[in-house]
């Protein structure tokens, strides 16, 4: 992202201009030539659409015309890439059209003329407002080569995170504008990936455009005293999205790798647009160690394969070592590790061992002790009960979940009697552990995990 003050077409991202037909103007070739323009679309997309947008937003001072004009942007760019050819600097002719969009829809807006005249004097020299943010494109397609602030840049993601995680929204809507608008997803990705129609996606989008500008939310980064609070807001809304990428909640597949990788794919951009932040670090951690585990958790037809009966070498161990980078810095603060630390340092114990019975289920049961002071839930109490059985036994972690369950505070999950039941089938209390996966697999709404456990109430007899 930032240091590197070349343009866009920089040597870490994928060439795009060599797979399709020549200049613009130039009639489409083959068939595959227009794919690969198609899937030029998709990539420039997905790697430039959170500096597209945050660069509008930064110059139009309207975050919800500056996610509409580039939605235009890339839809013109859908339908002529493939006929006309891929554009030398595609970051470039994607911004250039999103920026003429706007001055249209200034043109339409009489109260807001002055502020069109200075965006067209800006087009009009090729260059944005504030400095040239892309290689500019002239009004015949062509591009100049000119340098971009990488620091600028960096700056309009930052704040495009804030204000798509806004406090004003609903957990929800942060979730959907925060795929859209810094992941570059489609409402059809979105959709598919959470499992809820494609409408109600856009009406969340929408609504939370809405509500962004009927609260009149500053396109820029909270002040100081603000910034711990609404951190916590962008990190959830990644955790949140990891979340349900490696364990999804419903549909048939335990796992959403693709929803994960975006979530994992944000947050080391933001453990690069803010690395003096722990917590930031720290999520990456627990990110980076839990994907390293997603090529062994099923088999071969999508099964379940629990934690001691995994294969340990199809763990990614590159991505257990990013892991633990990532941790490193986050401790090396010297304030402690924060909630996302502490989970990454869990995770991390799991990477270190080389089976199940040589974990260091101990530092486990204290850093989960640890985690329920600084940030108390029932399913930290939870798992801390199932690290305690393996330390203590079942029966000592068993008196913990029947609190659990007397409180109520995790009722209609699945969760609690699938631990209950394993803790009552290794006491030998096989009638009531088969009840237990009984009632987990009929509230349990994900297919693999249901599956698997209708197999241990078999299995108990």
């Amino acid at each position: 992202m930032g240091g590197q003050g070349a343009g866009v077409a920089r040597a870490d991202r994928p060439a795009l201009t060599g797979g399709a037909p020549g200049r613009p103007g130039t009639p489409g070739g083959t068939p595959d030539d227009r794919a690969a323009a198609r899937r030029a679309v998709e990539v420039v997309w997905r790697i430039e659409s959170a500096r597209i947008v945050g660069a509008l937003a930064r110059y139009a001072g309207d975050f919800g015309l500056a996610e509409d004009v580039a939605q235009q942007a890339l839809a013109e760019a859908l339908e002529g890439w493939p006929r006309d050819g891929v554009p030398p600097h595609p970051a470039a002719w994607l911004l250039t059209v999103a920026r003429r969009r706007a001055i249209d829809t200034f043109r339409r807006r009489a109260a807001l003329e002055e502020r069109y005249a200075g965006l067209a004097h800006g087009l009009g020299e090729g260059q944005a407002m504030s400095g040239a943010m892309f290689p500019a494109a002239d009004e015949d397609g062509t591009e100049q080569d000119v340098l971009w602030n990488p620091d600028e840049i960096d700056d309009d993601v930052l704040t495009l995170m804030f204000v798509a995680c806004h406090p004003v929204l609903s957990p929800q809507a942060r979730v959907a504008l925060t795929l859209r608008v810094v992941g570059g997803l489609t409402t059809e990705e979105i959709a598919r990936a959470f499992l809820v129609p494609v409408p109600t996606i856009q009406a969340r989008i929408t609504r939370a455009k809405k509500t962004i500008a009927a609260a009149r939310v500053p396109f820029e980064v909270p002040p100081p005293e603000q910034r711990p609070a609404r951190l916590g807001g962008v990190l959830n809304v990644l955790y949140v999205v990891f979340t349900e990428g490696s364990t999804a909640t419903a549909g048939d597949d335990l796992l959403r790798p693709d929803v994960a990788r975006e979530a994992l794919r944000l947050a080391r951009v933001l453990s690069r647009l803010l690395p003096g932040e722990a917590e930031v670090h720290g999520l990456r951690a627990l990110m980076e160690l839990t994907a390293a585990r997603f090529p062994a958790r099923t088999g071969p037809d999508g099964e379940v394969v629990l934690l001691e009966d995994q294969d340990r070498h199809r763990w990614d161990r590159m991505a257990i070592t990013r892991g633990q980078a990532a941790l490193t810095r986050a401790a090396a603060g010297g304030r402690g590790l924060g909630a996302y630390g502490l989970q990454a340092a869990i995770a991390a114990c799991h990477a270190a061992a080389p089976s199940v019975e040589e974990t260091d289920w101990e530092s486990i049961v204290v850093l989960y002790e640890a985690l329920g002071r600084i940030a108390p839930s029932p399913v930290v109490d939870l798992n801390r009960a199932v690290a305690v059985a393996m330390v203590h036994g079942p029966l000592t972690a068993l008196a913990i979940v029947d609190e659990l369950v007397a409180s109520a505070r995790l009722a209609g999950s699945h969760l609690v009697p699938s631990v209950r039941g394993e803790l009552l089938a290794r006491l030998g209390r096989s009638t009531e552990a088969r009840h237990e996966f009984e009632l987990a697999a009929s509230l349990c709404t994900n297919e693999a995990e249901r599956a698997l456990l209708r197999h241990k109430a078999a299995l108990a007899g």
